[in-house]
């Protein structure tokens, strides 16, 4: 069988790897399933043959300080994306304001390591990072915003995105630290939120963590 490596060009790659060949690893993480098996999700090396619930345990014990929000009044697509970036680079949390439904295709199944927590609300959003001591950051084009480049990011951070099209929601301006703007050089007004969303939490790793 060729390897994802070695596949020829335009061949479905097969991802992951095949049952366990040789005697079984000892340790309460492994998943016998998953060893009888083989392991074809989407996960790192380290984590294979893992159960999903050691996988989720160790993340927690590496987790960053910063989480990320966005809002869905409407339905945003880029939700899954948003999700995905943020199980990456291995956010505390992802918050969605508004509404609880999402599409979770462009997750690509990370939403199962990642911790979601739904605000109905943008009061309910705003009370729970007071209580949780989390500076609020809106990231979005305003002529007052401040640019992300040069902005010194707290550790304990939520970085705050609006809903394609509309951007960020009124309430949540104003009752965020800042505003921060991503620096652009062609002719587009904006950004698709979701790469606006990797590029921000990308900035806070290159802030607080050494690669």
């Amino acid at each position: 069988m060729e390897s994802e490596a070695t596949a020829p060009w335009g061949a479905e790659r097969e991802v992951g790897v095949g049952p366990w060949e040789g005697p079984w690893p000892e340790g309460d993480h492994y998943d016998p399933e998953l060893l009888a098996q083989g392991d074809r999700r989407n996960v790192v090396d380290k984590y294979r043959y893992w159960s999903h619930a050691a996988i989720v345990a160790d993340l927690d014990t590496r987790r960053h300080g910063f989480h990320v929000a966005i809002e869905n009044w409407q339905h945003d697509f880029n939700i899954g994306t948003v999700v995905r970036t943020a199980n990456a680079f291995l956010a505390k949390e992802v918050h969605i304001i508004g509404k609880k439904r999402w599409n979770r295709r462009g997750a690509m199944v990370t939403d199962k390591y990642q911790h979601i927590r739904h605000h109905a609300s943008v009061e309910e959003f705003l009370g729970w990072a007071g209580t949780a001591g989390v500076v609020v950051l809106g990231v979005d084009l305003f002529p007052d915003s401040v640019p992300l480049e040069t902005y010194d990011l707290p550790r304990n951070c939520v970085l705050v995105f609006g809903q394609e099209g509309p951007g960020l929601s009124e309430q949540v301006r104003q009752a965020a630290e800042a505003t921060l703007s991503i620096a652009q050089f062609g002719s587009t007004r904006s950004i698709n939120a979701g790469v606006a969303a990797g590029i921000a939490m990308h900035a806070w790793i290159r802030q607080h963590t050494q690669v």
